[in-house]
């Protein structure tokens, strides 16, 4: 995968409610228009559903774990409110080890947490071909953090999405347009989950 970074700063820049969608090529739309991205549609979806918010495209694809963890500090200059983590899919593409994605998406949200930002973690499973005993330590990673970190968690970023090849681009990987509706529609509850305890926080 090439490096490409997604588009950051979408939307109005006086919205009340930043969040940064922190990942990988699913997350900056790799072969898609700048339209049919998750951030983008994300924040279509919850600007109609009356959420004023800004959502920040932090995707890069090709990024692992690591490099998220090597960016984030940066990206935290946009003082978002909410973090949605989702990284680990090329750590597992790659067969790196489970315990250094642990390592890196911890500490990502231990400096989320450090700066006040929420977090909402993002499941990824492992690929099928590098065997049971690595999938189920790399599936772990995620439901782990979430308890360990008390974080609000989605177990899987490609539910209803992956393996579906009309839903995905050639390369079947990847999700279409189509495809990130998809994502958007799923996640969206727990997203409006995450902006609501914000809201209560604000309140208190």
């Amino acid at each position: 995968m090439s490096l490409v970074f997604g588009t950051l700063g979408i939307g109005q820049a006086s919205a009340e409610t930043t969040i940064l969608a922190l990942g990988d090529s699913l997350t900056a739309g790799y072969g898609l228009s700048k339209a049919e991205s998750f951030p983008n549609k994300l924040q279509a979806a919850l600007n109609q559903a009356g959420h004023d918010v800004r959502v920040v495209n932090g995707g890069v694809s090709g990024d692992t774990s690591k490099g998220g963890l090597s960016r984030v500090d940066w990206l935290f200059a946009d003082k978002p409110d909410l973090m949605i983590l989702e990284l680990g899919a090329n750590d597992g593409l790659r067969g790196l080890p489970p315990s250094e994605t642990r390592k890196n998406l911890a500490a990502i949200i231990e400096k989320a947490q450090a700066a006040g930002v929420k977090v909402l973690l993002t499941g990824m499973m492992a690929p099928p071909n590098l065997g049971r005993e690595y999938s189920d330590e790399f599936n772990a990673v995620f439901p782990d953090l979430a308890a360990e970190y008390d974080t609000l968690f989605y177990p899987f970023f490609l539910d209803g999405v992956a393996a579906d090849a009309s839903l995905n681009q050639g390369d079947g990987m990847h999700p279409t347009g189509a495809g990130v509706d998809v994502i958007v529609t799923r996640i969206l509850p727990i997203v409006e989950k995450a902006l609501s305890d914000l809201s209560q926080k604000g309140a208190s």
